[in-house]
């Protein structure tokens, strides 16, 4: 299943075949570079805006798995019949949930990425994982060879670059650290009271700021460098007066 309709109006779903983490993040910016030109030679416009309108928003799911050295895929337990998680998974899925909220501005780099994350919304609130569970933020799917992480929280804006490597270091902490996992999450997570996905791109700078797992895994350059990325959007957000505003109270006021 390559494309599909999706649920808001002119909405389409695009899929990408697996592949090794470079050359699915090198599709991904082609593939979108290449639609907005199309789609511009036939007088149209594609957006990938996270939260264009009320109605469900654009999401850029990441499902990642990882092989050995020869190819080998590591996450399952043995031939992995009864969808069993071996050690490694188990730390690597740690990792994940351990620095999802550390890691925000890299999974959602704007003001309006934060709209999306909204109940009923086919976009997570809480960080919590689950097997087949759409309402967490970490989606446990496949079995055996196919067995991965389905990462839910990037929008439509995300650098591919930076949401892939994002995952694989959060993995790579949860290896090096030998994290244990939580329990899976059985049930709606939008009714669940574990921690909430920021609710704002100030919010998730703060927190990427305050992050040591960040600055160990990217350098200090790195991190400083988005997050001087984030102020900037922060401060041309807050000095824009919006329509809404002059909605809500040119005559009233």
């Amino acid at each position: 299943e390559d494309a599909k309709g999706e649920c808001n109006f002119g909405q389409h779903e695009i899929n990408f075949k697996f592949d090794k983490a470079l050359a699915t993040a090198d599709g991904h910016a082609i593939y979108k570079n290449g639609a907005k030109e199309i789609a511009a030679q036939e007088d149209c416009s594609i957006t990938f805006m996270p939260k264009f309108d009320e109605r469900e928003g654009n999401s850029c799911h990441v499902h990642l798995s990882l092989r050995s050295e020869d190819g080998t895929p590591v996450f399952a337990d043995g031939d992995g019949a009864s969808q069993g998680f071996s050690e490694t998974f188990e730390r690597f899925l740690a990792g994940q949930v351990a620095c999802l909220r550390e890691f925000m501005p890299l999974f959602a780099p704007n003001i309006n990425s934060y709209k999306r994350y909204a109940k009923g919304s086919f976009a997570p609130t809480a960080v919590a994982w689950g097997r087949d569970n759409r309402t967490c933020s970490l989606r446990v799917v496949g079995h055996g060879p196919s067995l991965r992480v389905e990462n839910r929280i990037p929008g439509g804006d995300v650098n591919p670059y930076l949401a892939v490597s994002a995952m694989i270091a959060a993995g790579l902490h949860g290896l090096d650290n030998e994290l244990s996992l939580e329990n899976e999450f059985a049930g709606n997570a939008y009714e669940t009271d574990k921690p909430h996905v920021p609710t704002s791109l100030k919010e998730a700078r703060e927190l990427f700021a305050a992050s040591d797992v960040a600055r160990e895994a990217f350098g200090d350059e790195v991190v400083e460098h988005y997050l001087n990325a984030a102020r900037v959007e922060i401060e041309a957000h807050e000095a824009a007066v919006t329509d809404w505003e002059r909605r809500r109270t040119f005559e009233r006021l």
